[in-house]
């Protein structure tokens, strides 16, 4: 009896050990998996990131690229109101010149 009492708990012991490593070896295999997925997630979002980041990059540069160009239109605007304004009082200037040009030579002769 007692050593009938002896082998059941070595067999308990022995299926309790089984139990244990089956335990650890799928806790182990579930932390591989976590890991795994962990990288592959990280790995998708630094990709995700770079995409936003080339994104915002391509909408920056659009957007300089449009200011740009409304500061070289309004440029050109400006230039030639600055040039039609001149040369409404071209003629003016140039009367006024000619006017002081003969005073200053006949002043000197």
């Amino acid at each position: 009896m007692r050593n009938e009492v002896l082998r059941d708990i070595k067999k308990t012991e022995e299926e309790y050990q089984t139990m244990i490593r089956a335990a650890q070896d799928e806790r182990k295999l579930k932390r591989s998996q976590a890991e795994l997925e962990a990288d592959n997630l990280v790995t998708k979002a630094q990709g995700n990131a770079e995409e936003y980041k080339k994104l915002k990059l391509e909408e920056a540069r659009r957007q300089a690229a449009e200011k740009h160009a409304e500061v070289i239109r309004q440029g050109d605007r400006r230039a030639a109101a600055l040039k039609e304004k001149g040369a409404q009082h071209l003629s003016k200037a140039v009367k006024l010149l000619v006017m002081r040009f003969k005073e200053q030579l006949h002043a000197h002769s």
